[in-house]
């Protein structure tokens, strides 16, 4: 696809963006007497609106131009913004491709657009061929998928294909060999790929996503986002987080040989009876009782998620620090007793 300006909502091509006091004077010295702020306190300015610095640094490491960035509060508001720049409410439809993360579908009943449901196949793959013979202005994939963790196939075959936008979620990439596809928005004009600052960056706290596609895409997302969307105690936050690459790298090691080794001691439970493939920071984990046992850790504050709604008899755990991985593995044994030993007065009472 060459053009997708037949893509955008008429409203918004027409759309006057807000002009915040600092996009009529961006210089950072003088006496600031433009945009009502308090005179008083360490953070009476507004912050950058624009989030030049963080962009800068963004730009150099992925290798993309600043123009072809955008920063969200959190992968969410980019989800919002995309619908409102590309759905008319009541007349376009999304695809979502579940079991895949909620908030694409939470956005677009919000925005008031059609839902088109197309279920992954049985390994979790997309089902290529349903997806292209739909008509839809937006197209949600997620790789590494959530909840289930694998790497989505024929990516590129499909983004080639489909007539509209296609948002990529590469929240969980970094833990993940597949490569990311941040540097393909050069040769897809109706991609979007979306990666966030809260898995492996650590920041879940400070709600900072970014969005790269190319500028046509980025000018327009712009125009209907928040002037200033994101604090600086969070720009701050990612500028430091982007500083120590070595710290970043070790901790995304540590991570996967500790998923491995979850992975590994987690099948030794008698309950668990499939772990599915990873490429994420999370095991989703199939198991007997499924219920019963997400009950029975969060008893022992033990918290993991409860996936059973979405794939049958499943708990998603997210991998800790290697502390927090001993307990997990000691308390699920301690439950895998308590199970055996009702098992075993259950068949003793049977044959009384």
């Amino acid at each position: 696809m060459d053009n997708i300006q037949y893509l955008i909502r008429e409203n918004i091509k027409n759309l006057l963006p807000y002009s915040s006091a600092r996009d009529e004077y961006t210089g950072t010295e003088g006496v600031f007497l433009d945009a009502n702020e308090n005179p008083f306190g360490n953070l009476n300015r507004y912050p950058d609106p624009y989030q030049w610095r963080l962009k800068q640094i963004l730009s150099s490491q992925k290798k993309v131009a600043i123009d072809n960035i955008l920063i969200g509060n959190g992968s969410d508001e980019i989800i919002d913004l995309m619908q409102r720049v590309f759905g008319e409410p009541k007349e376009d439809a999304v695809i979502i491709c579940p079991p895949t993360y909620g908030m694409y579908k939470v956005y677009a009943n919000i925005n008031n657009l059609k839902l088109i449901s197309i279920p992954l196949t049985e390994d979790f793959q997309l089902n290529t061929e349903a997806i292209l013979t739909q008509k839809a202005k937006i197209l949600y994939l997620c790789s590494p998928n959530n909840p289930t963790g694998n790497s989505l196939e024929n990516l590129e075959f499909i983004i080639q294909n489909f007539n509209g936008i296609v948002f990529l979620d590469e929240a969980y990439i970094d833990f993940s060999e597949a490569p990311s596809l941040v540097e393909k928005i050069k040769h897809y004009p109706n991609l979007i790929v979306s990666q966030t600052f809260s898995k492996a960056r650590g920041l879940a706290a400070a709600r900072i996503g970014v969005a790269y596609a190319n500028s046509e895409i980025i000018q327009f997302l712009s125009k209907v986002k928040p002037p200033y969307n994101i604090s600086e105690l969070n720009q701050k936050a990612g500028i430091n987080a982007l500083a120590d690459e070595t710290i970043f790298k070790t901790n995304i090691n540590l991570i996967i040989a500790e998923r491995e080794k979850l992975k590994i001691e987690l099948l030794k439970l008698e309950f668990v009876t499939k772990i599915y493939p990873s490429d994420a920071n999370f095991l989703l984990v199939e198991m007997e009782h499924a219920t019963e046992i997400f009950e029975a850790l969060i008893e022992k504050q033990i918290i993991t998620r409860n996936r059973n709604s979405v794939v049958k008899n499943t708990i998603r755990i997210t991998v800790g620090t290697p502390k927090e991985n001993e307990l997990l593995l000691y308390t699920l044994q301690l439950i895998a007793d308590e199970l055996a030993t009702k098992k075993g007065l259950l068949q003793t009472n049977t044959h009384n």
